[in-house]
């Protein structure tokens, strides 16, 4: 197994990655040298930062990307595309070309096709086109693990590709414009619950499902499987269970103390009809399963939005 002392993460400073870095300082201990790009001077849509944050390193984690909601998704998704390929084939680029020892790049459950048979197996990431809201997202990361694999095979560059599902979590992004399911319904509940709002509206029909995987998990199977995962083959992150958006949302409703009605808007998309992973790949490779219970996990990011709402 390597060692490895000179690493960069890309994106550490975001809400992943904190918790990231956090867990790599504990895997590889107080010897390694850690270095996280500071925007907006690191920009990884530009070759040249690339390849000076590649330098010396000997395991680079790529965890920056653009990320938003449905929303933002359907808003911007040129901007999506572009910038997460980019930064993502670049830095690759640069790895290989600096003789970087290893690469942990991050895909998105986004990148499955819309009617993958559940739960999402990794040997089924080709069997169709991702759902259309956020495909140009998941494709372009989807790119990464070509990338990874094309690399394996003519230079020998061990690339990994890991594909983490929905995270969240303390921290996270509860900007209503660009914020995922679950910070989005806490802070609508929340600012409800505050104005004695009769009812919340709530973005489609509430049928589909989606898993969830708390940040802190997540980040421990990201540090373990840069320690220990060295095969081409990509591996799902998650919980392993799957709740439907009306089931999360009452769940929501129910933690944060608001008591009024949820109005479902139909004419709204739900996204992918299903997402639940096959977290065997990981469990076996890594020993990993998510220690975190949904309910648990979303009364600690609705206890942390509450106290940190004034400055958001």
């Amino acid at each position: 197994m390597e060692t490895y002392t000179n690493i960069l993460i890309t994106g550490g400073g975001g809400f992943l990655g904190q918790h990231v870095v956090d867990a790599v300082k504990r895997r590889f201990g107080p010897e390694a040298v850690i270095t996280i790009p500071e925007r907006p001077g690191d920009d990884l849509r530009q070759m040249e930062t690339c390849r000076r944050l590649a330098a010396g390193k000997d395991l680079i984690i790529h965890l920056a990307a653009r990320v938003g909601g449905i929303g933002y998704n359907r808003e911007n998704p040129a901007t999506l595309f572009y910038d997460n390929a980019v930064m993502g084939i670049q830095l690759m680029e640069a790895a290989h070309q600096a003789g970087v020892k290893k690469f942990v790049a991050l895909g998105t459950v986004c990148a499955y096709p819309k009617f993958t048979p559940v739960p999402f197996k990794e040997d089924d990431l080709w069997i169709g086109y991702p759902e259309e809201t956020n495909a140009p997202y998941g494709l372009a990361k989807k790119m990464l693990l070509v990338q990874a694999q094309a690399y394996r095979q003519q230079y020998g560059f061990n690339a990994i590709y890991l594909l983490p599902v929905n995270l969240y979590g303390p921290g996270d992004n509860f900007d209503p414009r660009s914020s995922h399911v679950i910070p989005a319904l806490i802070r609508k509940m929340v600012e409800a619950r505050e104005a004695g709002a009769p009812a919340v509206e709530i973005w489609g029909t509430g049928k589909a499902s989606r898993e969830f995987c708390f940040v802190r998990d997540a980040a421990e199977a990201i540090a373990a499987a840069a320690e220990k995962y060295d095969a081409p083959e990509p591996m799902n992150i998650g919980s392993g269970s799957e709740i439907s958006i009306k089931d999360l949302a009452e769940l929501v409703s129910r933690i944060v103390g608001y008591s009024g009605r949820l109005d479902w808007n139909s004419s709204q998309p739900d996204g992918q009809p299903r997402r639940c992973l096959d977290i065997s790949r990981a469990k076996q490779a890594l020993g990993f399963v998510s220690a975190t219970p949904l309910e648990q996990g979303l009364q600690e990011t609705a206890a942390w939005f509450e106290a940190h709402r004034a400055t958001l």
